[in-house]
């Protein structure tokens, strides 16, 4: 197998599970707990959504921007000319957030992630003061792109300043991302569809954010049609993706990025309460990939790491917990049965 590594290459893992997230309610201190105690390889930051705007993922990109700000209208979020209550209240939470954190993981060393709404996501849910989305206008996703690179340059050296002993892995969410090539993003009136950005420009907004932050970047899209190769070129070290919505018409990308060193973030068990099949059971579907890749089973630890498939914001907390726990277990079968 044939490697070429990311400027800032994932960190190598061996049976290893993360979350997506999102986790469900709206104790920052009980979810970073939940998150580190479960999630000993790669925990990560957790977003509580429930607490309200600003706590979303829309919502936390538009607090970390720089030079630009946003407060929630009737129709959504909007970018105003000052910050407000919205701005502040989206930064409080990071804060809240990034206080349990460092409160759960001192004396900790190795990988740790945080998740960021991507550019392009961003631009397609924010409106421009008249009332279109920002991804209409080819001038104002530059600026989205340039001003959350930046605010995410400031965010990820106050997490390492928080804790010291962390390997900060970035993990940029583009659900909307299929929709933004293919012209499915709706305007703002919902009557119409914006045009497709040309993907040789969303790779390009994509890699001046991802070559921006000294991290490792996986972009994360739970939506059908995840355009792997596109962001393996942008500089993305890992894809994160729902297992189940790829198909055989996948096989190619994916086994090119895995090729080229791309970790697989395979999300493989339900994001909502459902009944959760045994842990072996539960990564058949990346087993059965790997056939068809003709890759040696004995890498699959290496070269996948086993999570939910989107967020657990809709999920109750226990059974968010036993997601977390069964997808450790689902990633230490990998390794104890490859085959």
């Amino acid at each position: 197998m044939t490697t070429e590594s990311a400027e800032h290459p994932f960190p190598e893992l061996e049976a290893a599970a993360t979350g997506v997230g999102s986790m469900p309610g709206t104790d920052a201190r009980e979810a970073v707990r939940t998150v580190v105690g479960e999630l000993e390889a790669l925990p990560h930051l957790p977003e509580l959504p429930a607490r309200g705007p600003g706590a979303d993922m829309v919502g936390r990109g538009a607090g970390l921007l720089v030079e630009l700000y946003a407060q929630v209208e009737p129709s959504g979020w909007r970018f105003a000319d000052r910050p407000g209550r919205d701005t502040r209240r989206a930064h409080s939470w990071l804060v809240e957030d990034l206080d349990a954190l460092e409160e759960f993981t001192q004396g900790r060393s190795g990988p740790l992630k945080v998740q960021a709404v991507g550019p392009w996501t961003l631009a397609a849910s924010i409106e421009l003061k008249h009332g279109e989305k920002a991804l209409a206008d080819p001038g104002a996703c530059r600026d989205v792109a340039g001003s959350l690179a930046e605010g995410l340059r400031r965010h990820l050296a106050d997490v390492r300043r928080r804790v010291p002993g962390a390997e900060v892995v970035l993990q940029l969410d583009e659900p909307s991302l299929p929709a933004v090539l293919t012209g499915q993003v709706p305007t703002a009136s919902g009557f119409q569809r914006l045009r497709a950005v040309d993907r040789q420009v969303a790779e390009d907004v994509l890699r001046q954010v991802v070559g921006a932050v000294d991290a490792p970047v996986a972009v994360h899209c739970c939506a059908p049609g995840v355009p792997i190769a596109l962001l393996r070129r942008a500089g993305a070290a890992a894809v994160s993706l729902d297992a189940s919505l790829l198909t055989e018409r996948d096989d190619d990308a994916v086994g090119e990025a895995v090729e080229a060193g791309t970790v697989l973030l395979a999300g493989v068990l339900p994001g909502t309460d459902a009944p959760l099949s045994d842990p072996a059971g539960s990564v058949a579907v990346v087993r059965r990939l790997w056939r068809r890749l003709g890759f040696a089973p004995e890498s699959l630890a290496r070269r996948v790491v086993v999570t939910p498939s989107c967020g657990l914001a809709g999920a109750s907390p226990a059974y968010a917990r036993r997601a977390l726990s069964r997808s450790v277990m689902a990633a230490r079968s990998l390794a104890d049965t490859p085959e």
